[in-house]
């Protein structure tokens, strides 16, 4: 709705103002379907969490919101007792994916020159390190793919450069990276120890990020076990320079003390040696400030939130190109930039790039040249930010929020430790996603003076998730076709096993039609979603069984925060239970109420009959459950 995605170009601007919001070329998540830009959090094990596809690295141009500037305040509120209504699980979640660490950035010098014979970098390659303390250790270092030394050695060096070329394939997630096997290949390249000036070789690795600190990593196989199986995979040498007492070091097999920072001192390192943990990083810090080549640095896991999505189906961002201004902001008054009607995804691209309709009569808002739009859309994410706040106020044209949701989030509360919304409910797998851009979304609006809140939500429940059956087919481009569990029949072996699938009835797929009998892939059980096609509609159930059958199975079957898999023979159950509850209820109910009117004479209501001690037992037990029933309920 046009009126809604409006305010969302409004504070898009409000925020490129601001410095918040801002465009530049980074690595990204490339889903060759869906021919479009995945945040990290929307890779997983590196394919395309929508279409399963393989998910490439590619350059592109794009904008990012500096979630990053948020990054502190985000890890106090969960770290803290700012949100004691939270689950811990969901709490700890965001405090390790915004990712706080404290350490050294420092350089490896070098006189490594471009093809223009500048240094490149200045002659300097910077890596950032919570161990500074095993710096004695360095035996190599290892630069991302897309890193400035490796994109020039190479140059000339067919083996590197088709090595980089496989790099692109995968996630650009440290947790992808963390499950894919480590390769690299030496660059022929050396660079100078910052503290003993010995040369030390260049590799480029694939488990290295260019988007996560500088794109390069030192490398102490001793006492980092990444580098410990990299060392050995590759012959590269291994120097002990941290030692536990009591413990014996075997270059052969990692041990877990060799990464122990708490139990350690120093040796074989110099002027170092001897030193805690603590005291290591310290004086290595100084000794290399002293150098002019590092200091104390923190860093965070946490990366600036990419928005820019090449899809239709999104926000337009609210940019004018012009070949003599470059990128225009749109100007308030000419919002909302409005999605066309008319367009067409054939899954080719990004379908408003080729719509002339929504470039015509677009002029610079600086010369009034002819100029053209801003093709990208906003990760949908940027609506769910903030609906709740626009849901207190929703027929406000003239704010984007005003006194309804003031009152409704309780904006005076918030100076005395309030905090917006009461109660909210959603899935645990949004803890990274949805939850964290929201409490992002809501600080910015605070700081824009639109609402008075430093946290959207209270309270949280994240329900458990209803999982079932999952049907896929691999498409011939590359993508999955999921399939309605009532379209699908099990292959079980001789013991009853699930060992595949194939069609029970002919359904339509992105190849065509598909036959009866046709084999399909069974992924196991997993979240019902709809982009997978195993939900269950809750109208069938009801037309079925009725609707108190339905509020059975699914309230009862599990605890609000427990994942409940569906089943249908269990709901079968459930109306039994509930039909046997019925009629036992029906037939009791009458025999009871004449029965006690029968013993008092004159009686016309159960008020009249003085109960037994047991049937007194029983009452009391019956309105003790409804009582805690109706708090529950309250609560």
């Amino acid at each position: 709705d046009p009126s809604y995605y409006r305010w969302n170009q409004w504070l898009f601007l409000k925020m490129l103002d601001k410095g918040i919001a801002y465009r530049k070329t980074q690595v990204v998540n490339w889903d060759p379907v869906d021919q479009t830009v995945l945040a990290n959090e929307q890779v997983i094990d590196g394919k395309g969490w929508r279409t399963g596809a393989v998910v490439e690295k590619r350059e592109i141009p794009g904008y990012y919101l500096k979630i990053t500037d948020y990054a502190e305040e985000l890890l106090d509120f969960v770290t803290g007792d700012k949100l004691p209504g939270w689950p811990e699980r969901v709490k700890l979640m965001q405090e390790n994916w915004i990712g706080k660490s404290e350490g050294v950035r420092f350089a490896f010098t070098h006189d490594i020159r471009g093809a223009d014979g500048q240094l490149i970098g200045d002659g300097k390659m910077y890596v950032f390190t919570t161990r500074a303390d095993t710096i004695m250790g360095v035996t190599f270092c290892a630069v991302a793919p897309e890193h400035p030394l490796a994109t020039h050695a190479a140059r000339g060096n067919a083996e590197l450069a088709a090595f980089i070329e496989e790099c692109k394939t995968g996630g650009t997630t440290e947790a992808e990276l963390a499950t894919q096997e480590k390769k690299g290949l030496r660059t022929g390249l050396t660079v100078t120890h910052p503290i003993t000036g010995e040369a030390v070789d260049v590799w480029v690795g694939n488990y290295v990020l260019m988007g996560y600190g500088d794109g390069a990593v030192m490398g102490v196989p001793a006492h980092d076990e990444r580098d410990f199986a990299f060392a050995l995979k590759y012959g590269i040498e291994i120097k002990q320079v941290v030692l536990v007492d009591g413990e014996t070091y075997d270059y052969h097999r990692w041990q877990d003390w060799y990464g122990d920072k708490q139990r350690s001192v120093t040796i074989n390192s110099d002027s170092f040696s001897g030193l805690s943990h603590k005291e290591a990083v310290a004086a290595v810090a100084h000794a290399l400030h002293e150098k002019g080549l590092g200091d104390l640095k923190t860093t965070w896991r946490l990366r600036d939130w990419g928005v820019s999505r090449q899809r239709y189906w999104g926000t337009p961002i609210p940019i004018i190109h012009c070949d003599e201004h470059g990128a225009v902001p749109v100007p308030e008054k000419d919002l909302p930039v409005v999605l066309p009607q008319d367009c067409i995804p054939d899954g080719s691209g990004n379908p408003l790039h080729k719509h002339e309709g929504f470039h015509a009569g677009v002029t610079c808002p600086v010369c009034g040249k002819a100029a053209r739009r801003e093709t990208d859309t906003m990760d949908t994410f940027v609506d769910s930010s903030w609906y709740f706040m626009r849901y207190c106020d929703p027929k406000n044209a003239d704010a984007m929020v005003g006194d309804g949701t003031a009152y409704w989030m309780r904006d005076q509360q918030q100076a005395t430790g309030g905090s917006g919304m009461d109660q909210y409910i959603g899935g645990i797998e949004h803890a990274i996603l949805h939850l964290l851009y929201a409490r992002f979304w809501t600080k910015v609006m605070r700081d824009l003076g639109l609402v008075g809140i430093d946290e959207p939500f209270t309270k949280l429940l994240t329900q458990g998730m209803v999982l079932n059956h999952i049907y896929s087919r691999r498409t011939a481009k590359g993508g999955k076709d999921y399939f309605w569990p009532h379209d699908v029949e099990h292959v079980l072996d001789e013991t009853g096993k699930i060992v595949g699938a194939q069609l029970k009835n002919a359904a339509t797929s992105s190849d065509g039609q598909l036959p009866v009998g046709t084999a399909i892939d069974y992924e196991g059980v997993g979240t019902m979603s709809k982009s997978k096609n195993n939900g269950v509609d809750p109208q069938d159930l009801i037309e079925k069984y009725g609707a108190d059958t339905a509020r059975l199975y699914t309230m009862f079957t599990a605890p609000p925060e427990a994942t409940l898999e569906w089943n249908d023979a269990a709901v079968e159950g459930s109306y039994r239970f509930l039909r046997r509850v019925w009629n036992f209820g029906l037939k009791l109910s009458a025999i009871d109420k004449d029965a006690a009117l029968a013993s008092v004479a004159g009686a016309t209501s159960l008020k009249d009959v003085q109960f037994g001690k047991e049937a007194k037992a029983l009452r009391l037990e019956i309105h003790t459950v409804l009582k805690q029933v109706d708090y529950d309920y309250q609560r």
